[in-house]
């Protein structure tokens, strides 16, 4: 596999500084290293950077709107570019960077004429708009900007094509605001949080929704938050909820995604090296992408921290 990588080293997004060391941290975590082990052809396209675009919204809450619009169209390219014949993977930097990588990716899918589904694996659904937006962070827009509710044009860039809405699965969710809860039901998003992971177990439910992506030939971009796992196996973030997927179930995610062979782009997002012990929220990140290209159980190294 062809497989190029590049990082946007964005923290405007999130409520607090570190992000934008998150690409540094997966390179020195060993990312490539462990790709090109798997047999994989890696080039690494450095790091992003993004100029800011005039934008004013008349909720005041809003953060970095001017930043975090540019970083948008900076990225909606780049991603658009990096997928043409290779895997691209985007080396957050806050969850706001996939604005601009599904932006990229749904134009990629429209082109080659195939439906692009979103795995979105998170604590949250980050699917606020700039209207409803309380905390103003807005690493909590990107799946709305990406589906095409109301309320960007005119201050996100424009949407060449959307993301279909019902294409999309949140996965992992336990953290989830009135209003998005409201605007995911009537979108159509599928949502199975961690009660239903419990209940069901994540086997079923990620066959299900890989079993779609089948029957129409999609492209699947996988959205990876590291609030998508437990806290205690991943302390690097933020925005930590307890409650969240253990180290076997988010090894079974990739594993299941890599059997699927659908995978044809990964975000991963709001590392923050500052808050992590000793990397290895880092070694667990890059961990979790070689199951997802193709590590086995038999294959993983001992790790003694």
């Amino acid at each position: 596999m062809h497989c190029r990588i590049m990082g946007a080293p964005v923290e405007d997004g999130a409520g607090r500084k570190g992000c934008e060391m998150g690409p540094s941290a997966l390179r020195v975590a060993g990312l490539v290293e462990a790709l090109r082990e798997l047999g994989h052809t890696v080039d690494d396209l450095g790091t992003l950077a993004s100029t800011p675009i005039p934008a004013f919204h008349p909720n005041s809450r809003l953060k970095s709107l001017p930043e975090i619009a540019g970083w948008t169209a900076t990225i909606a390219e780049a991603a658009y570019r990096a997928s043409d014949d290779a895997l691209p993977f985007f080396l957050g930097g806050d969850h706001s960077i996939s604005a601009g990588t599904l932006a990229g990716m749904a134009r990629r899918a429209a082109e080659c004429g195939r439906p692009l589904f979103v795995l979105w694996l998170d604590a949250h659904t980050d699917f606020h708009t700039l209207d409803s937006s309380t905390s103003g962070n807005l690493h909590g827009v990107p799946l709305a900007y990406a589906t095409g509710q109301p309320g960007f044009a005119g201050h996100f860039p424009p949407l060449e094509n959307r993301v279909e809405p019902t294409r999309v699965c949140a996965f992992g969710v336990r953290s989830i605001d009135p209003a998005e809860r409201t605007a995911i039901e009537k979108a159509g998003v599928t949502l199975h949080d961690m009660r239903a992971i419990d209940e069901h177990g994540i086997g079923p439910l990620l066959r299900n929704f890989l079993g779609r992506v089948g029957l129409e030939n999609g492209l699947l971009h996988v959205s990876l938050d590291v609030d998508f796992l437990d806290p205690s196996i991943a302390p690097a973030v933020g925005t930590t909820v307890p409650g969240g997927a253990t180290f076997r179930e988010a090894h079974l995610v990739m594993e299941m995604l890599h059997d699927s062979g659908r995978v044809s782009s990964l975000d991963l997002v709001e590392l923050n090296p500052f808050l992590d012990e000793r990397g290895r929220t880092a070694t667990l990140m890059v961990d979790l992408v070689a199951s997802l290209m193709g590590r086995r159980i038999m294959d993983r190294p001992t790790r003694s921290y």
